[in-house]
C-alpha cells in the first residue's frame, strides 16, 4: 500500500468541520468495494480524485492526489453524494 500524507493544520480543520481525521480517512483505501473517481473540478494544477470506501462508522469520501509514491490526503467526510456513489456502483449497502 502506498504511504499517506497530509497537512497536519488541514487534519485539525477537516476533525473540526467534518467529524473526521486523516489518520482514520485513509482506511476508506483498504475497502475492497472502493471507488475511486476523478475529481473534474478541481484537477487544474494537479490531478486529483476522490475515494469512497467503508469505513466503521460509514462511507467516507476522501479528496486526495498522487505525489510520487504518497497519496496526500486533504479531504475526508462523510458527504452524502460520495455515499450515493458508493452504493451506485457497489449495490445497495
Amino acid at each position: 500500500m502506498s504511504a499517506f500524507e497530509w497537512d497536519v493544520d488541514k487534519d485539525r480543520l477537516n476533525r473540526a468541520k467534518h467529524g473526521i481525521g486523516f489518520d482514520q480517512a485513509q482506511l476508506a483505501f483498504l475497502d475492497p468495494r472502493r471507488v475511486i473517481a476523478e475529481d473534474i473540478d478541481h484537477s487544474r494544477d494537479e490531478q486529483r480524485y476522490f475515494c469512497f470506501g467503508r469505513v466503521a462508522e460509514g462511507i467516507v469520501t476522501v479528496r486526495f492526489t498522487r505525489r510520487g509514491e504518497k497519496i496526500r490526503i486533504f479531504g475526508a467526510g462523510y458527504w452524502r453524494k460520495g455515499k450515493a456513489i458508493y452504493e451506485e456502483i457497489n449495490g445497495q449497502v
